[in-house]
């Protein structure tokens, strides 16, 4: 008898269209109402970007490649099935854990497609997929992959990418690694998203042979809130670093493993519209999506886990 163990792999979710903008705003927001003017502003960096979020195609050939790595080295009678489930749009989180209950699935393991720990990011994820179990009277039971920032794969995955990135740059090229900005507060409250982020930027300088004088971090796509947010913010931080002789830039962005938004717009457009307004050159790494090596992360990290279930 085969037993398969379910792998639900979470992400933020994504508009499927400009139309959808309003109604995700609303649940990034948890109802609160959002201005006109956010909506609009909204609307426009998707239209942008090409009308929709990339990020649920992208998730699906995740999903679909590692179920495949997984059963390839699977040991005798066992299957692994993938599952995605957003946070924030569908598929919803709670529409993932229903099939899996649905397909008999009685041991998970669960992670988030964000390699950064935070109570105001990756806690939250779990807390909607025990509210989603909570819903059933025969919830499967799971193992949490809270956080991987200083995997030796996703750090190879990374360091080859800034290598090659760099190829072709001037020799003076500055890596600048970022990821998604949160509230201050979360320094006083001892949340290690900030410390698991340099540890992962200064692990892929190295990796990739970058001297200290070549790489730094900052942070990007703040929210909208007039609370303070991590910072320095790039599209600012870019206009800083020209104005001090970096003129050639290099991004790679550590926090997201997919394009969508916050990449696609947030970096490609925005600022690299301030870096060349300041007259600097700035290019982006690609983005992790479909990599080999990182999927090889997520399947060790699943291998991993699920020894805890025994």
């Amino acid at each position: 008898m085969t037993e398969t163990i379910g792998v639900l792999l979470m992400a933020y979710g994504g508009p499927d269209s400009l139309d959808d903008i309003p109604a995700f705003l609303r649940d990034i927001r948890g109802g609160r109402p959002t201005s006109q003017a956010l909506i609009d502003e909204i609307t426009e960096n998707y239209r942008k970007i090409g009308g929709k979020s990339p990020l649920l195609d992208i998730t699906r050939r995740q999903a679909a490649l590692l179920e495949a790595r997984l059963n390839v080295g699977a040991r005798p009678g066992v299957h692994y099935k993938t599952y995605i489930g957003m946070r924030h749009w569908t598929p919803w989180i709670k529409d993932a854990v229903a099939q899996m209950i649905e397909d008999g699935i009685q041991q998970a393991v669960a992670l988030v497609l964000a390699p950064h720990y935070s109570s105001m990011s990756i806690a939250r994820y779990f807390a909607r997929l025990d509210e989603a179990l909570a819903e059933h009277d025969a919830p499967f039971s799971y193992a949490a992959v809270t956080s991987y920032h200083d995997h030796p794969l996703y750090v190879e995955a990374l360091a080859r990418r800034v290598q090659q990135g760099l190829d072709g740059m001037p020799g003076d090229t500055l890596v600048i690694f970022s990821a998604h900005s949160l509230p201050v507060r979360i320094m006083e409250q001892g949340d290690p998203y900030d410390d698991q982020l340099r540890e992962t930027a200064r692990l892929v300088a190295a990796q990739a042979g970058l001297p200290d004088d070549r790489w730094t971090f900052s942070y990007q796509s703040a929210g909208k809130s007039p609370e303070p947010w991590l910072g320095p913010q790039i599209e600012e931080y870019v206009v800083e670093l020209a104005g001090r002789g970096h003129k050639n830039l290099l991004s790679c962005v550590v926090g997201f493993v997919a394009d969508h938004v916050e990449v696609l717009f947030d970096i490609d457009i925005e600022a690299q519209t301030a870096a060349e307004a300041a007259g600097a050159r700035l290019e982006r790494v690609p983005s992790l999506n479909d990599d080999p090596l990182f999927i090889a992360a997520l399947a060790d990290l699943v291998r991993q886990h699920e020894r805890s279930l025994a």
